[in-house]
């Protein structure tokens, strides 16, 4: 079993399962937002695009690509909400929650399209 793969998986794994976590919830609850989990989701996300700089195939390329694209959209919901929370004297509303899980959701499309070429990478690899 190749340890440096495990690990890779698992960041790929996690990234998508805590922003799937954030994701879940109804948009006119707010209290359901947590923010340490979009922060914890972000991070992940970070990590697992970092860990993705070394792969120089084309799969490799479309990996960092869909995770980008993921941490550019959690990046904009946590700005939205930073903004929403200290900028603005209404708070966390409907339409910035809304906002952000919209934001939200187009990561986990990303996360998810990330999840699917690294099981179809995996299927692909010949003993």
């Amino acid at each position: 079993m190749n340890t440096e793969k495990v690990v890779f998986a698992f960041f790929i794994l996690l990234a998508a399962t805590l922003n799937f976590g954030f994701f879940i919830g109804t948009v006119h609850a707010t209290a359901h937002f947590n923010a340490i989990e979009l922060f914890a989701a972000l991070v992940i996300s970070l990590i697992a695009t970092v860990m993705k700089f070394g792969d120089r195939t084309h799969m490799g390329a479309v990996l960092l690509a869909t995770s980008l694209v993921a941490d550019l959209q959690l990046i904009a919901a946590a700005l939205v909400w930073g903004y929403a929370a200290t900028g603005t004297d209404t708070g966390l509303t409907n339409a910035v929650a809304a906002s952000i899980m919209s934001l939200s959701g187009g990561a986990l499309l990303a996360n998810i399209t990330s999840v699917v070429l690294l099981v179809i990478e995996t299927v692909m690899v010949r003993r």
